[in-house]
């Protein structure tokens, strides 16, 4: 059997939603010290629905195709949708990761939490604090 599946080969060579959204409405980054990945979503909403999704990632192949799909699996979905994509939904999507690349997948699920948290606190939107990454505590988010 294949150490990648079609899919994350797929994503990985051509992938979905590069670059940068200028004009964004939410930005969230995050990075992991102990393999190097860097992972940046860009969002743009409009009545609360995530019309554009873009993203940069220096990373491995798992994290450029996690990244490519988790973008893939928002756009043109309610907020409320977005918030709720686990990590798990990701690595299905990419019909499986390995077991020491699903920190992937953790870091694009989180890099999404933290775009949208960035959109409610630029928009003066209240929100569940607990639905997002404790960044003061964590080890890998970037800021």
């Amino acid at each position: 059997m294949a150490l990648y599946s079609d899919k994350v080969m797929d994503h990985f060579r051509n992938p979905r939603n590069v670059g940068v959204i200028e004009d964004a409405d939410g930005v969230g980054e995050v990075g992991n010290a102990k393999c190097g990945d860097i992972m940046k979503i860009y969002l743009k909403i409009q009545d609360d629905r995530i019309v554009d999704a873009k993203f940069e990632t220096f990373g491995c192949g798992s994290a450029i195709a996690s990244s490519s799909m988790a973008t893939e699996l928002i756009k043109g979905k309610p907020v409320s949708d977005a918030l709720a994509l686990t990590n798990q939904a990701v690595v299905e999507a990419l019909d499986g990761l390995p077991t020491h690349k699903i920190h992937c997948s953790v870091l694009a699920e989180e890099a999404i939490k933290l775009a949208l948290k960035d959109y409610y606190e630029r928009n003066g939107i209240e929100y569940d604090k607990s639905q997002f990454p404790c960044c003061e505590s964590c080890d890998h988010c970037s800021h």
